[in-house]
């Protein structure tokens, strides 16, 4: 399972566990398991503390924008979530970086908080779960982990 880490926009080390500073009129969510290839994406809410996986966007670059904005749409969160992966030491790689560029992309086209979350093995332990759909069960577990964090 991830650890807790980061705050929105923050580039924190993945050691930090403190909860995210989240106001209690956000409520409800929209996880995103980000890939260049196909991102997860999950809703949720802060009163059941559950996520439930849905499609899988199947969209490389600026392809993927208009499914992320009807899930927007169709859903209406109060805010975003995102998996942003490390090494297993906590190092950033490539895509940290990308998955961070994407919250701030989500950030600026949609003008809702972006909450990242350490994302590390979450596709594996939706895979060693079973998922037929491991990129949305993934976003499914960032959701929920962001979730246990709020007060």
């Amino acid at each position: 399972m991830a650890a807790p880490a980061l705050a929105p926009g923050a580039a924190a080390p993945a050691s930090v566990s403190a909860p995210w500073d989240v106001p209690a009129s956000q409520a409800s969510f929209l996880a995103f398991d980000f890939g260049l290839k196909r991102t997860g994406v999950a809703s949720g809410n802060r009163i059941t503390r559950t996520a439930t996986p849905q499609a899988t966007i199947r969209a490389e670059g600026d392809a993927r924008w208009p499914q992320v904005q009807a899930r927007i749409a169709e859903w209406q969160p109060d805010a975003l979530v995102i998996g942003v992966p490390f090494h297993p030491d906590g190092a950033a790689h490539d895509n940290t970086r990308r998955a961070q560029k994407f919250g701030r992309q989500l950030r600026a086209r949609f003008g809702l908080p972006v909450y990242e979350v350490d994302e590390r093995y979450s596709t594996t332990e939706a895979r060693s779960q079973g998922a037929l759909d491991a990129d949305a069960a993934a976003a499914a577990i960032i959701l929920e982990q962001f979730l246990r964090g709020l007060p």
